[in-house]
């Protein structure tokens, strides 16, 4: 393959660090201005929101789920596009599109409206964030997979320890100051001006530029050069060969993923306990309004739990290399759960910050292996594929989640039930992680 003068002068300026970890680097960085706002920061324009259009909660929450049929509608195509047009590609498609949404956001005036910005600006993060980068980050990445992946994490993490914040100070609707619509035209250019840099500085494949996933191994290919690069005869074959990454191989077709029962297990064990995760994002600012509290104090529980999630994406990461990757997901999945147990009957400050913690400790330390077990049981051939497609069934029980937690509200006027319901099903998801198994070999396709 031929390689452009600016990549080989880039590659330069790099030497002596291994291309993944600047990877992981560029990941978090994207994954701060693609998810941050989207998600992390729901609960914040929700407040927002309801207190300029009176919109109930049930409504508010309908606009995570329309961002989840987006993820089952699109999630098979994304994987296919990632594999087809590889990360750098899909990177820059998708913050084109998100920085479209955000100016749709910035403009809404109608319910309708809202729900349209909100659908645009998951496209753009679901083609341009975290599939095709966890995507990239898998194919960089063998041995140190879940460590790798964690590091992105914390780098979205910090950011969002920033960002959050920020946020809850511009569009505090008791106070004026800069406003929801004016914060959301600045992301808006600030996703249009970052979104070519970031692209172009990512790199798909360690094999297009004759190196091995995590970094040379002249054991295996022969001595690297002297800029740490091995000769183009490293191929996929060699790339996974036992002993290699330190795992047999077995990479699997997608067809071939979908038949092993670890592929469903996997999947609906992920929205199960991904389904609270987002009830949390679109109704948490709502609560602590009702239990008196201001915005602001919302973007600083949101910043505790952040901050200890980032802590325990290493923790997790580094277990997860260590111990089977489905037990350690279980483990932190019950912290998750018995952390959304405590919020439903919290009603101080210091419990609330309680739950943060804990919520912070079972979150983060989940979120890189949920990730990470399935490029182990899978393998990196058709990665995006594979999770694209285990996205379906998880974005069905995500779409419930949020409007669920809002209808509830709205019903009986308190999130109780449906607080713990969701724990249940939290705790319900770690389960069937547990007892997700490796598969032992690719099974034979159809005939």
């Amino acid at each position: 393959m031929n390689i452009s003068p600016q990549i080989g002068r880039t590659t330069r300026r790099v030497k002596g660090v291994y291309y993944g970890w600047w990877l992981v680097a560029i990941s978090g960085f994207i994954m701060t201005l693609a998810t941050v706002p989207l998600y992390h920061a729901m609960s914040l324009w929700s407040v927002a929101l309801e207190s300029q259009f009176g919109w109930n909660r049930t409504q508010l929450g309908f606009a995570l789920t329309f961002t989840r049929i987006e993820g089952g509608l699109m999630g098979p195509v994304e994987g296919y596009l990632t594999d087809r047009l590889g990360t750098r590609r899909m990177v820059l498609i998708g913050m084109l599109i998100l920085g479209v949404g955000f100016l749709i956001f910035s403009s809404v005036n109608s319910l309708w409206m809202f729900y349209l910005a909100f659908v645009v600006m998951a496209l753009g993060q679901g083609l341009g964030s975290w599939l095709p980068l966890m995507t990239g980050i898998n194919n960089w990445f063998v041995r140190r997979r879940a460590f790798a992946i964690s590091w992105a994490n914390v780098g979205s993490r910090l950011g969002a320890l920033l960002l959050v914040p920020a946020i809850a100070w511009a569009i505090d609707p008791n106070q004026d100051r800069i406003g929801w619509q004016l914060t959301a035209l600045i992301l808006a250019i600030a996703v249009f001006i970052f979104a070519v840099p970031v692209s172009r500085a990512i790199r798909n494949r360690p094999q297009d530029y004759g190196q091995l996933p995590d970094g040379p191994r002249p054991d295996v290919t022969g001595l690297p050069n002297s800029r740490g690069e091995l000769p183009n005869r490293a191929n996929d074959s060699a790339l996974d060969r036992p002993g290699v990454a330190g795992e047999a191989s077995a990479d699997l077709t997608a067809s071939q993923a979908i038949r092993t029962p670890a592929f469903w297990l996997i999947s609906f064990g992920h929205g199960f306990t991904s389904m609270v995760i987002l009830a949390i994002m679109s109704q948490l600012g709502l609560l602590l309004k009702d239990q008196g509290f201001e915005v602001q104090t919302t973007a600083w529980v949101v910043s505790v739990y952040t901050a200890v999630a980032m802590v325990f994406q290493l923790v997790g990461g580094y277990i997860g290399d260590r111990a089977p990757k489905n037990l350690v997901i279980f483990g932190f999945s019950s912290v998750q759960a018995a952390s959304v147990v405590l919020l439903t009957y919290a009603s101080t400050l210091p419990t609330i910050y309680l739950f943060a913690v804990l919520f912070g400790v079972g979150f983060g330390g989940r979120n890189p292996l949920t990730i990470a077990i399935r490029g182990e049981y899978f393998g990196r051939a058709s990665f995006g594929k594979i999770l694209g497609l285990s996205t379906v069934p998880m974005n069905v029980l995500l779409l419930l989640a949020s409007p669920f937690a809002g209808f509830m509200y709205d019903l009986q006027g308190t999130y109780t039930t449906a607080f713990l319901a969701l724990a249940a099903l939290n705790f319900f998801g770690g389960a069937l992680f547990s007892m997700a198994k490796k598969p032992r070999s690719p099974l034979p396709l159809a005939t």
